[in-house]
């Protein structure tokens, strides 16, 4: 049952993930960050992350321990795009001040809380 709700988390979590990183790609997220290769190397870096992203999904659902550490990663990927972006916001950052913005990285922060909760007692060992 555990699995289940981690894998329908992760999923979850890593569309909310590439719905936030298009919303990226209108506020020009590589000029936020200062990253070279403006858009198309904001975009060809997110292939690779796709693909681990998505493996990881298949990983978690057949029950690896590598779908758990996988799942670690997307979930502290939502929690990181929250806290980085509300520290630009609170400098007064335009970026990503949108309402919809806001409430996809709020539920990036809640899922991936969630997501990650679940997954480091998934890791544990229970007492007894």
């Amino acid at each position: 049952m555990e699995q289940q709700i981690l894998s329908w988390l992760y999923l979850v979590n890593l569309t909310l993930l590439i719905l936030h990183e298009m919303d990226s790609a209108y506020w020009k997220e590589w000029e936020l960050f200062r990253l070279p290769g403006g858009l198309a190397g904001f975009l060809w870096i997110h292939l690779p992350l796709w693909l681990a992203g998505l493996y990881g999904l298949v990983l978690v659902e057949r029950g690896a321990a590598a779908g758990l550490v996988l799942s670690l990663v997307v979930s502290a990927g939502g929690i990181f795009a929250f806290a980085i972006h509300h520290y630009f916001l609170a400098k007064g950052r335009p970026e990503f001040d949108t309402a919809t913005s806001r409430l996809i990285l709020w539920l990036l922060l809640i899922g991936g809380l969630a997501q990650g909760t679940l997954t480091i007692r998934m890791m544990l060992p229970l007492p007894g």
